[in-house]
């Protein structure tokens, strides 16, 4: 047995394996969309994706360690210079050292091209969200089907009652969503979608709420008034009175980035200016 052909196999095996999944993980939904509409690839769900990423890369450490400790004395020859004294600081180690600062730095700073490949899976993760559809609150699944009709304003027992018109079956509202779903072969997006007409409050009278919506960075300032009744003009002026540079064609977390904060302070400022 040769220990150091298996340390390389599976550095090459596990580094194959990384980059799977760390593409599936760079396109799947926002994990309250993915686990809202129970998001699967391959019949893996998000879930199961990150464990695999996870455990996979801990192999690839570990071989990666054992490749060193075998590898050490080449390793050094990298480090010497003409002379063949150990330095650390080499041309060579100063340029990866330099790529690696390069690319964190630019990362933190939200520079091109770095902030590029964010935007770019921030644009898929949206036009997933807008697939797959939101929860009506985050880790909704999650909730019993009477804590669930309270959240979201919907009569408890009309709610059971089209559940078991559309055969949907279960044994008590203290199950949650998911376990309903998937007693059922549905998935909890599904389940609401037989519930809705329980909803006591049309979705078009509703007002903003306490605390941002699902899917609020990326939708438009002027889809937000929109949807929650607000007065575009008097929401604009309270915004300008705080001093925020705001374009309501622009989605809210454009917005934010332009006047320096994220999205949820926006939404503080923007409750504000709604309540007041």
């Amino acid at each position: 047995m040769n220990i150091r052909k298996i340390t390389s196999m599976t550095m090459l095996v596990s580094f194959v394996l990384l980059i799977l999944t760390s593409v599936v993980l760079y396109i799947v939904p926002h994990g309250r969309v993915a686990y809202w509409s129970d998001w699967r690839l391959w019949g893996l769900s998000k879930t199961q994706w990150d464990n695999l990423h996870l455990n996979l890369g801990l192999l690839f450490l570990l071989a990666g360690c054992i490749h060193i400790f075998y590898n050490w004395k080449p390793i050094l020859a990298y480090l010497k210079d003409g002379s063949r004294r150990p330095r650390i600081f080499t041309a060579s180690f100063n340029i990866a050292l330099l790529l690696c600062l390069v690319v964190g730095a630019g990362t933190l700073l939200d520079i091109p091209p770095m902030s590029t490949v964010i935007r770019f899976e921030e644009n898929i993760k949206d036009q997933a969200a807008e697939q797959y559809g939101e929860p009506p609150y985050g880790h909704a699944e999650l909730s019993s089907l009477r804590l669930f009709a309270r959240r979201t304003d919907m009569d408890l027992q009309q709610a059971i009652l089209l559940l078991r018109q559309a055969g949907i079956r279960f044994s008590d509202p203290r199950q949650t969503i998911r376990e309903i779903a998937r007693q059922n072969n549905r998935t909890p997006r599904e389940i609401f979608a037989l519930m809705k007409p329980a909803i006591k409050t049309p979705p078009d009278a509703a007002a903003l709420p306490d605390s941002p919506p699902p899917g609020f960075g990326r939708r438009l300032l002027t889809e937000i008034c929109s949807e929650y009744h607000l007065d575009l003009s008097r929401i604009m002026t309270a915004l300008l009175q705080k001093g925020l540079n705001v374009d309501p064609e622009e989605s809210i977390r454009e917005i934010a980035a332009a006047n320096s904060m994220d999205p949820h302070a926006f939404f503080e400022i923007l409750h504000q200016a709604a309540t007041r």
